[in-house]
């Protein structure tokens, strides 16, 4: 299709050496790297929102759910999160469109009127196909709408979108903060909606599933993700030391602890490590909102003796940055371990 990125193409070279190096691994290696993408399937924590609403024991035991899930999964799912059907099926109609878009007009700079590298594909740093991430996404900052013209409904969509979602992203972080006798309301003051972004991603069919991710494995650079995802499945993360594969849920949203958030808590939540597999036969979509503070707020811990030392957000990007430039990994918070 003209529309998908020239992944095969660009990354030849990777693709040239792995199957030099594949001409010389056993069989039994190369079982055991397919048995590597092949994990067992789980259902998430699921969380019912609406319980907040009622009364009785009820809002401070689904209270309880949210902290227990955040400090022994970092991840959680969630239904009666006040997103409409409505609007993720919209959401949903103007990704598949905007991805439909020829790659010559998504890759151009004046694509949306966003920021030179809003379009995002494939992995230029990585230095093995097991850095390489099969996929295309959008970066799109809330703070930098892109208004009228061509793609209109999608910007009013992703606007209606975020309002809610960043009320709800709000709502978890401030039970997550009460939870542990920490002051709630930092995230209101830090956490405004220009900070945060939409992070739009679309994974092609992938004519290697077993040699290639849809997206590496890695955690998240915020305080918490919310995350809608397509039926196709795909996500991974690590739970106890091993994989796991998490089941779709047509009606939940997936919320999963970031690394500020496992900082801010001391290493009460954890940031759990995540991937996305690729499929041979069919293309997965996911939209994920990152819930960030401004570049200037600083990440101390709430409860003392810290494990980490103080860090702005900007510090830590550009360290992340750094890592991934010069190694192809991120490192993430080990290097601000006190």
């Amino acid at each position: 299709m003209d529309s998908d990125p020239p992944l095969e193409e660009s990354y030849k070279n990777f693709f040239k050496k792995e199957d030099f190096i594949k001409e010389l691994e056993t069989e039994t290696e190369t079982a055991s790297k397919k048995k590597s993408f092949i994990v067992d399937e789980y259902e998430l924590p699921l969380i019912d929102l609406n319980r907040l609403n009622l009364g009785g024991s009820e809002p401070e035991e689904c209270k309880r759910e949210i902290a227990d899930a955040s400090s022994q999964w970092g991840f959680f799912q969630v239904v009666n999160h006040g997103v409409s059907q409505d609007v993720l099926v919209r959401m949903r109609c103007e990704q598949v469109k905007l991805f439909l878009q020829p790659f010559h007009k998504k890759a151009n700079d004046k694509f949306l009127n966003l920021s030179t590298d809003s379009y995002r594909w494939g992995t230029p740093n990585a230095t093995s196909l097991m850095q390489f991430s099969w996929s295309e996404a959008f970066h799109i900052p809330l703070s930098n709408m892109f208004g009228s013209g061509t793609f209109s409904s999608l910007s009013s969509t992703i606007e209606e979108y975020s309002i809610i979602i960043s009320e709800l992203a709000q709502r978890i972080a401030e039970i997550l903060a009460e939870n542990l006798g920490c002051k709630s309301t930092f995230f209101a003051e830090n956490c405004l909606p220009s900070s945060c972004y939409l992070r739009m991603n679309r994974y092609p069919p992938c004519p290697i599933p077993f040699e290639v991710f849809g997206l590496v494995p890695h955690t998240d650079s915020d305080f918490l993700t919310i995350l809608h995802q397509d039926q196709i499945g795909g996500l991974q993360l690590v739970k106890d030391g091993k994989w796991i594969c998490i089941k779709p849920n047509p009606e939940a949203l997936i919320i999963n602890i970031g690394d500020l958030f496992q900082a801010w808590s001391n290493g009460i939540y954890k940031s759990a490590g995540h991937r996305v597999v690729t499929n041979r036969e069919v293309e997965r979509m996911s939209v994920a909102y990152f819930f960030c503070p401004s570049y200037d707020t600083v990440i101390q811990s709430c409860i003392e003796p810290s494990i980490y030392r103080e860090f702005s957000f900007r510090e830590y990007r550009q360290q992340v940055q750094e890592d991934v430039k010069t190694t192809g990994n991120k490192v993430g918070l080990p290097r601000f371990l006190r």
